[in-house]
């Protein structure tokens, strides 16, 4: 592994990482609308609100793509089971249950079909998981913190958002690594 590689894993892993605390403080820190004692919500389509923080979890799934591009299908996992922690430790404490058992699902979902993708077509072994990574991800959270699906659209709407704002990035990696000769770990 080139030490390029490596830091481009770290940077990657890191960026997961914080993708969590940014989550938990959008959330109740910014949007257009803060609810009393409640979510912080943005627009994410024409009359489609979402809380501000699924905006992180989208990146989160790409992120964790990279990661195991970059540093290999142990460092995904250990990236996985760190993320399900640090998700229960900074969730408020009414959601900790749904966000880390969210969180810990819609990873592996995420790297289960990334996995096996990624080597015949990056972009698409991204996209294809993060879209099945974040109905998982707005599902079970949703059905575990509430027990309604009613703000579905929203949450995969605001998380779809970053998953496509991340492919062009995606695609020029995957041209820069093959002008390289490099594949994925």
């Amino acid at each position: 592994m080139t030490d390029t590689r490596r830091l481009e894993g770290l940077l990657a892993l890191i960026a997961f990482g914080l993708t969590i605390p940014a989550a938990n403080w959008l959330i109740g820190n910014a949007g257009t609308v803060c609810m009393a004692d409640g979510p912080c919500l943005i627009p994410v389509a024409p009359g489609v609100m979402a809380p501000s923080g699924v905006l992180m979890i989208g990146l989160a799934l790409v992120l964790r793509d990279l990661v195991q591009r970059r540093l290999g299908l142990g460092f995904a996992w250990l990236a996985i089971l760190a993320g399900t922690a640090l998700s229960a430790l900074l969730a408020p404490p009414s959601l900790v249950l749904a966000s880390a058992t969210a969180f810990l699902i819609s990873e592996t979902v995420d790297l289960a079909v990334y996995t096996p993708l990624q080597r015949r077509n990056l972009v698409l072994a991204v996209l294809a998981s993060g879209v099945v990574g974040l109905v998982v991800d707005s599902v079970f959270f949703l059905l575990i913190a509430f027990g309604d699906l009613s703000f579905l659209s929203g949450q995969v709407l605001g998380k779809l958002w970053m998953v496509l704002l991340a492919l062009p990035l995606t695609a020029w990696l995957r041209r820069a690594d093959a002008r390289r000769g490099i594949l994925p770990a």
